[in-house]
C-alpha cells in the first residue's frame, strides 16, 4: 500500500493558546526567524514589525505603554491575528500591504500592491534641500520623477509650502494611489500628477529642483530579491541591465528642464561606483546619510551639459513584468 504524503504541520496550530499580545509577539518573532522573512520595507527588525502588526490588527494605539501586551485577547482577536500573520509569514506579504499604510517620519501614506512601500533616504535630505543645493531663494517649482505613491512629492510640498510640485510616474495604477495620498494630505492645489516616462509627456517648464528615487536595481538583482519584494511592482524596482537605464534618461532630459541655478538629486542605492565612473564629468556630489550609505547624489545644472546624449540608448530598459 502506498504511503500517503506527509502534510506539513500547521505552524499556527497552537495559536488559540496565545492569550495576550505579548505572547503573540514572542511567538511571531520566532516565526520571522524560522521562515526567513525579509525586512526593510516597514522596519529593519522582527520585533518592531511584529509589534506594529499586532497593535494595528488589535486597533491599539502605537504609543501605548507595555501594559497592553498583557491584556487578554478575545477569540475574534486571536482569529484576526492568526489571519494577518498567516499572510505575513507563510505568504511573505509585506506588512505595509497588510495594513494598507506606510510612514515616512511623521507622515502617513496609503499603500497597496500598485506601488512600492515608501522608504527613502530623502526623508533625511528634504528638510535641508535649500541648504544642500545652495539655493539663494526658496524653490518655487519642483518635480518628483518616478513618484509612485506620491510620498516624496508630498514631503516636498510640506517642506516648501510656497512651492508648486509636479509628480511623474509611468504607471497609471501608481498615480491612482498617489492621487489618494495627495487628497488625504490636502495638497491637490499644489501637486500636479502626470503620467509620463520621465519627462517625455510633460509640458515644457523649468524646475528649481528635480528629485527622483527611480528604479535602480539591475534586472538580475531584482530576480534574486527575497519573496517580499516580488509582491512590489517590478516596474518600480527594475533599472535595466545595469540599473542605470532610467537614471541616464533622467539626467539627459534634466539638462533642459533645470533652471540655471537648479540641481537634480537622485537616490541610487548601491550604484556609487557606476555613477562615479559613467558620470564623472558631471561632478556628482554625494550627500551624507545617518547610516553612512550616502546613496543620494546631486548634480548641478551647470554640469549637465557635459552629458553626451548618445549614452541614452546605450542600455535600453526592458524590465520584466511580474
Amino acid at each position: 500500500m502506498a504511503k500517503s504524503p506527509r502534510t506539513k504541520p500547521d505552524v499556527f496550530e497552537k495559536a488559540p493558546e496565545l492569550k495576550t499580545p505579548g505572547q503573540w509577539l514572542s511567538f511571531t518573532k520566532k516565526l520571522y526567524v524560522k521562515h526567513k522573512l525579509a525586512l526593510g520595507q516597514v522596519s529593519d527588525n522582527a520585533h518592531d514589525e511584529a509589534l506594529y502588526l499586532i497593535l494595528f490588527t488589535l486597533k491599539i494605539p502605537m504609543d501605548s505603554d507595555t501594559s497592553v501586551l498583557e491584556r487578554k485577547l478575545k477569540i475574534s482577536e486571536v482569529k484576526a491575528l492568526t489571519e494577518v500573520f498567516r499572510k505575513r509569514i507563510l505568504e511573505h506579504i509585506p506588512a505595509g500591504y497588510l495594513t494598507k499604510e506606510a510612514w515616512l517620519g511623521d507622515y502617513g501614506f496609503y499603500v497597496d500592491e500598485r506601488v512600492l512601500i515608501p522608504r527613502s533616504y530623502f526623508l533625511e535630505i528634504i528638510p535641508y534641500l535649500d541648504l544642500l543645493t545652495g539655493l539663494k531663494n526658496p524653490p518655487k517649482q519642483m518635480v518628483d520623477v518616478c513618484t509612485g505613491s506620491g510620498c516624496l512629492a508630498i514631503l516636498l510640498a510640506h517642506a516648501f509650502p510656497h512651492a508648486q510640485v509636479d509628480a511623474i510616474d509611468l504607471s497609471e495604477a501608481a498615480l491612482d494611489v498617489a492621487k489618494i495620498n495627495i487628497t488625504n494630505h490636502d495638497l491637490k492645489k499644489r501637486i500636479s500628477l502626470y503620467r509620463s516616462d520621465v519627462f517625455d509627456s510633460l509640458p515644457k517648464k523649468k524646475y528649481d529642483l528635480i528629485l527622483s528615487n527611480p528604479p535602480y536595481e539591475p534586472s538580475t538583482h531584482v530576480d534574486q530579491l527575497p519573496k517580499e519584494f516580488h509582491h512590489e511592482p517590478r516596474l518600480a524596482l527594475d533599472g535595466g541591465e545595469d540599473g542605470l537605464a532610467i537614471i541616464r534618461k533622467l539626467l539627459i532630459q534634466s539638462a533642459t528642464r533645470l533652471a540655471s541655478h537648479g540641481s537634480i538629486l537622485i537616490e541610487v542605492g548601491g550604484l556609487h561606483e557606476a555613477i562615479n565612473k559613467e558620470f564623472k564629468a558631471l561632478k556628482p556630489i554625494w550627500l551624507s546619510t545617518a547610516d553612512g550609505s550616502n546613496c543620494i547624489c546631486m548634480f548641478k545644472a551647470e554640469h549637465l551639459k557635459e552629458l553626451k546624449t548618445t549614452s541614452l540608448n546605450r542600455k535600453e530598459r526592458n524590465p520584466k513584468v511580474n
